[in-house]
């Protein structure tokens, strides 16, 4: 099956069209070998869903939910190439429990204050690559959570944006796990983080088998990151508790460039699970780096280290 947009500019304003689901907008469920290509654009005009944010709008009613503009579903033997993802609602392109997917090609952008308007979102996917693609959003440019496995990306440009995220795992106190994870050539400029794993205390599972190589950032706030403490609640307030999910096998490999923080690498993990067989191998980036909690080997030229 093939599906051709060309020069499509998809849109709807009106927020009443998605009464009977909030969560998706334009979705494709259980389909095989499957083609969707462009050139063409979908935009969801997330402007009006935007302002009515919780993450903006700071009197109630607000909203905590939104719809994503293109959801892949269970779909098998995938490729989604040579199209452009503009202001969407919430996150731009969702990926869920798919198989056997490739994605190139894509350009995804919004405004970098547009709330929770991830660009690549995957869950519960196997089998997936992602190549010469240009995000810049509000949130994570991908983001990899529970259930994914076998997913590779490469030559991504990502900026402005929350960065490359592995997670949030263990939310609620949820068994989570993602592993074989592979970022292979990727520029960083001007995002909030280049490179993250982020887990909510109390949760289990495993993040794991997962390398960072030949990576560029470029005033980047947080280049390296590990987070088992992850806290995104209104208050910014998480009880401290003794579970975490564990990160186990991680490289980070011919990184470089220039952070906007005081701390190029922070591994903030926990005391009750830490985190072991980290690898920092030819990484050169400039300030500090803060770390707790981790089992760490360097190899070649690092700078900084941990203290």
């Amino acid at each position: 099956m093939q599906i051709s947009a060309y020069n499509a500019d998809i849109w709807n304003h009106n927020r009443s069209v998605y009464s009977k689901d909030l969560n998706h907008w334009i979705m494709f469920d259980n389909v095989k070998n499957l083609l969707v290509q462009g050139p063409g654009t979908i935009n969801g005009n997330g402007q009006v869903w935007w302002k009515n944010s919780c993450k903006r709008k700071e009197t109630k009613p607000c909203g905590t939910h939104a719809p994503t503009a293109v959801t892949f579903y269970k779909c098998n033997n995938l490729v989604v190439k040579n199209l452009k993802f503009q202001d969407a609602q919430q996150i731009h392109v969702s990926f869920e429990g798919c198989t056997n997917v490739q994605a190139s090609y894509l350009t995804v952008t919004a405004p970098e204050t547009s709330p929770n308007t991830d660009g690549i979102h995957i869950t519960s996917t196997k089998n997936m690559t992602i190549s010469n693609s240009n995000i810049g959003t509000g949130d994570d440019c991908i983001s990899i959570v529970s259930g994914s496995q076998n997913v590779q990306a490469s030559s991504i440009t990502c900026g402005p944006g929350h960065g490359i995220s592995i997670g949030s795992l263990g939310k609620d106190g949820s068994e989570d796990y993602v592993s074989k994870v592979t970022v292979n050539g990727a520029k960083f400029s001007g995002t909030t983080n280049g490179v993250r794993i982020k887990t909510w205390q109390g949760g289990s599972g495993m993040a794991s088998n997962i390398a960072f190589q030949n990576i560029e950032m470029k005033n980047v706030y947080n280049p390296i990151i590990i987070d088992q403490n992850y806290c995104d609640t209104s208050d910014g307030k998480c009880k401290q508790q003794s579970k975490a999910v564990k990160v186990r096998n991680v490289l980070y490999q011919n990184i470089r460039g220039t952070s906007a923080s005081q701390d190029a690498i922070t591994f903030d993990c926990s005391k009750s699970t830490p985190c072991q067989g980290i690898v920092l191998q030819n990484v050169q980036l400039n300030k500090g780096a803060e770390c707790s909690n981790v089992n760490l080997a360097y190899k070649g030229n690092v700078s900084p280290r941990c203290a």
